[in-house]
Formats: C-alpha cells, sequence, structure tokens
C-alpha cells in the first residue's frame, strides 16, 4: 500500500511586483492499493447508548442495524461492544468474529434501554476493547447516543462530579493519538451536535445523523463501508514553507472533503509543521486546504514548501513509513494573468460554506435572528455556487425559517449541520 500524495495551488501564477500574494493550496491524500495488497482486518467497537430514551422503536433498530453489520464482518475481523446508561457495560468482549448467531442472541437478550446516559464511561470501556487489539488492524469506534453527556454540579466557582463533555474529548484525543479513530453518530433529536461532532473530528471520524430509527441500518453501512476502505492509518502532513513564505495567522489549514474539519498544527523537531489527518482510504481522497501568504520571488519557477506524508501501514505492521517528498512551485511572473484551479476553488467553497454555517450559529446563539438568517443565506449561495443543491436546500430552509420570525427546531439545527460539513447525498 503506498500514498497518493498531489497539490495545486487556487491560482499557479504570482505576480512578481507585489509585495505580498495569498493563495490557497489544495492537497489531496489517499491510499493506493498494490495487486498483492491484502485487506487489513477491522478491530470495531459499537459503543450503544441504552438509556431510557432509546427504548422501543429506537433500541429495536439499532439491533438491526448491528445485527446487519455483524453479517458485514470478514473472518479475520474483531468486534466489540459496549452498552452504556447510567453506567457502563462491556456486552461483547474484544474477539474474532466466528460465531455470528451467538452475538446476535447476545445482543437481541442483552441490549434493553434503561436509565441514564454516561456518556464518557461508555467511550472509555470502548477505546479500553479496541486498543487490546491495535496492532495490525484498522481500529474503529461508532459511538451512537440519543441524549446529552452527564453535567457536573456547578455551585459558584466550585463543580462537583465529572464533566462528561470534557471527558469525551479527552478521551477522542488520546483514542486518536493512540491511532483508533472515533466515529460517532447523533440518534434522533436531542443529541448534542457540538459534542457529536467535537468528540468525531477530535478523533478523526465523521458524524452521521439517524434522524429516524429507520435509517438507523443505512447510516451504520455507510460508515462501515467507509472504514473498510481503510488502507492506511496515523497519516500525518508533514509540510515545510520557503523562506517569505508563511502559514495564515487565523485557521490556517482545513480538511474540506469528505468532511469539513478545522485541523490543528503543530511543529515538529526538524521545523517542519506536522498536521495530523488520521486514516487514508483507498482511492478516495482527503482535501486538506492551506491557506499561505507568499512574499515577493524573483521571476520564473519558484518552490515555496515541500509535503511529505508519514504513516503506518497496519498489513506489514510497520510505522512511521514516510512517501516521497512532493515540491510545491510558483510561477513568478511580470505580466500577471491568474490561472485558476477550478477543484481547488470547489474546496475554498466547501471551506467557505461550514465557516460561514458556523457564523450563522454563533449569530444565533448570541440573539442576532436577522444576522443569523443573513450569514445562512449567504452559506446556501455558497453551496449552490459549488453545486450542492441538497444542502442549499436544507440552508435556505433555514436561512427562510429564520427571517420569518420562527425558531429551528432540533431537527432543523442538525441537518443544517450535517449540511455545512459535507456534500449532501440524495437521499
Amino acid at each position: 500500500m503506498k500514498v497518493k500524495l498531489l497539490s495545486a495551488l487556487n491560482d499557479a501564477n504570482v505576480d512578481a511586483l507585489a509585495a505580498s500574494s495569498q493563495r490557497q493550496l489544495g492537497i489531496s491524500i489517499s491510499a493506493i492499493a498494490g495487486e498483492l495488497d491484502s485487506n487489513v482486518p477491522l478491530n470495531l467497537c459499537l459503543i450503544l447508548d441504552k438509556s431510557g430514551s432509546m427504548s422501543g422503536t429506537a433500541i429495536n433498530t439499532v439491533k438491526q442495524a448491528v445485527e446487519r453489520l455483524l453479517d458485514q464482518l470478514k473472518p479475520g475481523d474483531r468486534i466489540s461492544v459496549v452498552t452504556f446508561d447510567d453506567s457502563a457495560q462491556v456486552l461483547i468482549p474484544n474477539q474474532v468474529i466466528e460465531n455470528r448467531d451467538r452475538l446476535k442472541a447476545q445482543i437481541a437478550s442483552q441490549l434493553e434501554a434503561d436509565g441514564g446516559t454516561a456518556i464518557a464511561e461508555g467511550l472509555r470501556l470502548g477505546i479500553k476493547e479496541l486498543t487490546k487489539e491495535i496492532v495490525g488492524t484498522v481500529s474503529h469506534a461508532f459511538l451512537l447516543t440519543d441524549g446529552h453527556g452527564q453535567s457536573a454540579l456547578r455551585i459558584w466557582k466550585w463543580e462537583f462530579g465529572t464533566d462528561d463533555n470534557k471527558r469525551c474529548l479527552e478521551l477522542a484525543l488520546l483514542a486518536a493519538n493512540a491511532n483508533l479513530t472515533i466515529n460517532t453518530l447523533g440518534f434522533g433529536n436531542s443529541w448534542n451536535q457540538d459534542l457529536l461532532e467535537q468528540i468525531a473530528d477530535v478523533g478523526g471520524g465523521t458524524l452521521a445523523y439517524i434522524e429516524r430509527p429507520e435509517q438507523a441500518v443505512d447510516e451504520f453501512s455507510r460508515l462501515f463501508r467507509r472504514i473498510q476502505s481503510v488502507g492506511l492509518t496515523n497519516a500525518y502532513l508533514l509540510f515545510s514553507l520557503m523562506p517569505n513564505v508563511r502559514l495564515a495567522e487565523l485557521k490556517p489549514i482545513a480538511q474540506v472533503s469528505p468532511d469539513v474539519i478545522e485541523l490543528p498544527v503543530q511543529q515538529e523537531a526538524d521545523g517542519r509543521f506536522a498536521v495530523r489527518v488520521g486514516d487514508l482510504m483507498k482511492d478516495v481522497q482527503r482535501m486538506i486546504l492551506t491557506n499561505l501568504y507568499i512574499g515577493q520571488l524573483p521571476e520564473g519557477k519558484q518552490a515555496i514548501a515541500n509535503l511529505q506524508i508519514r504513516y503506518d501501514d497496519p498489513a506489514v505492521n510497520k510505522q512511521g513509513l514516510l512517501s516521497p517528498i512532493v515540491p510545491v512551485e510558483v510561477n513568478v511572473v511580470k505580466a500577471y494573468q491568474p490561472v485558476v484551479d477550478s477543484q481547488v476553488q470547489q474546496s475554498i467553497l466547501a471551506l467557505a460554506k461550514y465557516r460561514q454555517t458556523q457564523m450563522a450559529e454563533a449569530k444565533l446563539q448570541q440573539g442576532d435572528r436577522l444576522g443569523a438568517a443573513t450569514m445562512m443565506q449567504t452559506a446556501a449561495k455558497t453551496a449552490l455556487q459549488m453545486g450542492d443543491t441538497n444542502a442549499a436546500t436544507v440552508l435556505q430552509t433555514s436561512a427562510t425559517r429564520l427571517q420569518a420570525g420562527e425558531d429551528l427546531s432540533e431537527s432543523d439545527r442538525k441537518k443544517t449541520r450535517i449540511a455545512s460539513k459535507t456534500i449532501l447525498q440524495d437521499s
């Protein structure tokens, strides 16, 4: 398995007379499977909310989704199941898939809804199960909940008890550092969208929304297909910038596909910048957008950066492998004419759609309904400009409701968040 690393600037030409030029660098990263490469076993943990609010149809459809997923696992794959209510329990310890009927019977008889929502404790036990068999596997968790984590009791400046939400984010970061990926699924309309998005972003996974119980099977299957395509893990984008080239100061790097995620940047001991991108899928690209400022340069082709990927290959149990270095160049000209790259422009629009929606949500929280409506409408126009008509419809519907003085329902808010982060597929 090898890395495919490509880059392009939104405008490859730079004006030789300009003191400073801003450019967006699009970086495409994916895994390429060779003819002799074999599939890596999956190490999957299902962390399932079985609180009282999941009773009835909800818990029954989750059981169906889990049973369908068990049928899709291949020989050599591993499964574990953790459930949580007021506390958390290991329902199925980490094991190789063998007797599917026995596992299904355990799920059917023991997955019963009752109690509260101790998300963090469920996440902790799920991570513990996954870490039993990390070597030579692609390790993922599916965290499903329909509610909010337990909050600490705050009296003046003192807190009593554990803040579940804060602990969840700490655990997600711990998981990412251990080369585990956390995917989150919000069930119904009462879950904490900020928390589940942050867990997925920090944990290198994706956020899914199950609005109605009958969608559970399809959402589980969609996420499962995605992790089946993983070829390489624990990937970091490493890059160095030439003198007179710098990163933008505010939010300089983001992933824009398959989901939009603001990515933190850290500096390595050798001075290079490093950005964790997590799993690399076979022939499915991760698109990263980097905001650069380029100082005045002499005429001709000029190098502005070097890119490289550090990654693990679980199929051969090797860590810290390095891809070939890819240089990034600009063409510095006196008779400047822009040379626009359409794919990078699409990435710019995808990030703009997300950030405009974030601004709309912030204005709504501040009580600025008109400002929120205006910004939401701007996001809808951006979605339309990039050809994402489904997202445009969702965003415009929310904008229209705000303009009419209506409140957004919990369903509206969650659809808006999902529409901002990804390209919506036809249902």
